[in-house]
């Protein structure tokens, strides 16, 4: 942010009264804009024991596979903005369950939350932001190819998890 956008004056980074960190703040009206990390949503969706993946269509990794997952919107629920993302990306239709795996990633400002979801049938439409949507064994997961580091890491807890015979709730802040 290079400007204010309540009266157009430039912005300095500066720690304002009764604050503790640097924030973007009006040369000329005072006003302190906060920016706070992005919500990234997506889901873990299964159909008989195997994982669907989308093959991106757009920036950034584009050609790389991911789960269905992506920025949440004003207005929607976690749950809905993932179930959203997971429509638009590959058509499946999904019954959301419960949140599987959180993942804060400072570096770039963002936190991403994966929700398990079972697949109603295995009928796929990808979106125009994916070229290929499929569903794979764990066998056959491409992981040279995948995405993002959430991705690596929500498949292999999701893995580890079906070994262990265990439910839980993850959490890890992915470095750079």
């Amino acid at each position: 942010m290079n400007y204010c956008p309540d009266c157009a004056a430039p912005i300095e980074q500066r720690i304002p009264d009764d604050d503790n960190r640097l924030r973007a703040v009006c040369s000329h009206c005072g006003a302190v804009h906060y920016e706070n990390p992005k919500l990234v949503l997506g889901t873990l969706p299964i159909w008989n024991n195997k994982i669907l993946l989308c093959k991106r269509a757009i920036a950034p990794r584009s050609g790389y596979w991911t789960l269905p997952a992506g920025f949440m919107e004003l207005g929607e629920s976690t749950t809905d903005g993932a179930h959203r993302e997971t429509l638009e990306e590959s058509g499946a239709d999904v019954e959301m369950g419960p949140v599987f795996a959180i993942f804060d990633i400072p570096h770039v400002a963002q936190v991403h939350i994966f929700f398990r979801a079972q697949m109603r049938s295995e009928t796929l439409d990808p979106g125009p932001e994916t070229t290929d949507a499929r569903l794979f064994g764990i066998g056959e997961i491409p992981w040279d190819d995948l995405a993002f580091r959430s991705v690596r890491a929500a498949l292999e807890l999701f893995i580890e998890d079906q070994r262990l015979d265990r439910h839980m709730v993850h959490r890890q802040t992915i470095l750079i």
